[in-house]
């Protein structure tokens, strides 16, 4: 039983994250093969690459008002029929327009099929920073329903590493002590220090995704995944910009074998409220 929380599948406009050459070349930084399915595009490559690494469930976030590219909601509510619920999707909110993103929380999450919603503040077209009390609505709303939020603050979260400065979660976790937020990137560069804003606030969840992968900062997350954090971390591969296969096979290298299950299926499913096959669950 495995949940990859970092997946997006080549369906409409997820489409547009997938470039073979790029993709290929992204790989390689950690030391690793863009697979078959990515450099084909292949949706029955991708699902046979799940089957072999004995992924249940995937998670894909949508994308609005985004700099570069966006994936509407409807797209990714599309996507979960589409899959028949092997992926599941998160609402992706534009941080520009806050009365449309909570229209789209309540429409496609508290009303709708999604699991959370995602938010890349740093990444929009005029560049927030995920503290902004003009987001805080958006916080508030998704407290008070029981919303996790996945904020995107690590790795290219801005126009420079500000907008993932760990100082940024740990206000926005303070101001909403019964809020959810899962940080994807992981917070990284700033390892220990979102580490530390996880110790002491523990409705704060980690995803490093790619750069747990041969990458700078890895013992560290996973000194605090094998021991404290154990209930608070989660496995992501961020694929297409990683292999699926070779990104979980790292990622069971590294921890103990009795946290493993938590780490690759128990936190996600109950962070994110995921139904489980019943037998696969003393998997």
């Amino acid at each position: 039983m495995v949940i990859d929380v970092r997946l997006r599948p080549p369906f409409k406009s997820f489409r547009q994250q997938y470039s073979p050459a790029a993709n290929k070349a992204f790989s390689a930084k950690f030391g690793l093969a863009s697979p078959p399915s990515v450099q084909q595009i292949s949706e029955e490559l991708m699902l046979r690459e799940m089957d072999e690494a004995g992924i249940t469930f995937g998670l894909a976030t949508g994308r609005n008002g985004h700099f570069r590219y966006n994936v509407s909601n409807e797209d990714v509510v599309e996507m979960t029929a589409h899959y028949g619920g092997r992926i599941l999707g998160a609402a992706g909110l534009d941080c520009s327009n806050v009365s449309r993103a909570m229209a789209d929380i309540e429409q496609h999450v508290i009303n709708g099929p999604l699991k959370a919603v995602s938010m890349e503040p740093g990444a929009c077209a005029v560049p927030l920073y995920a503290n902004d009390r003009r987001l805080y609505p958006v916080y508030e709303m998704c407290q008070a329903h029981g919303v996790p939020v996945i904020l995107m603050l690590g790795g290219r979260a801005g126009p420079d590493v500000s907008y993932s400065n760990p100082e940024i979660i740990s206000r926005i976790a303070a101001d909403f002590p019964r809020g959810r937020f899962m940080v994807s990137h992981g917070g990284w560069p700033w390892v220990q220090a979102v580490i530390g804003a996880c110790f002491w606030q523990e409705n704060i969840w980690l995803c490093p995704d790619m750069y747990l992968m041969n990458n700078s900062g890895a013992q560290d997350y996973v000194a605090a995944a094998n021991t404290w954090l154990r209930d608070r971390f989660l496995f992501g591969s961020a694929y297409p910009l990683m292999p699926i296969g070779e990104s979980l096979a790292i990622f069971k290298s590294l921890f103990r074998e009795d946290v493993l299950p938590r780490l690759l299926w128990k936190n996600a499913s109950e962070l994110f409220n995921i139904q489980l096959p019943q037998e696969e669950t003393s998997c």
